[in-house]
């Protein structure tokens, strides 16, 4: 099972967009856990296969890519359309297509 990370300021604002694309997720039989963090919670998670950030933390972006990226996690920015939409099926496409092919 493949795990996608989600980074808002509070590990709040994304609750609905976790339901979202895990209501997706499931339908279309993909297997992930699909969870969401602070930005302070980011180091006390492992084993995650990518990260991404809420709009209105991009500003990680360019902190958390030198950490993540070497142990092979790509991080990158919910597209702001999607997120403000909360279209899960959107962010869920985004997640794998960042995770290596036959994985």
């Amino acid at each position: 099972m493949k795990k996608i990370m989600l980074v808002c300021s509070a590990g709040m604002s994304t609750s609905l967009l976790v339901k979202k694309m895990a209501e997706y997720a499931q339908k279309q039989g993909i297997e992930v856990e699909v969870f969401a963090v602070s930005e302070a919670d980011v180091i006390n998670h492992e084993d995650i296969d990518v990260v991404l950030l809420g709009p209105q933390v991009r500003y990680l972006l360019s902190k958390l890519q030198p950490i993540m990226e070497p142990m092979g996690v790509p991080v990158a920015v919910i597209e702001s359309i999607h997120y403000g939409m909360m279209n899960g099926e959107a962010v869920v496409k985004q997640a794998m297509a960042m995770m290596p092919q036959g994985e």
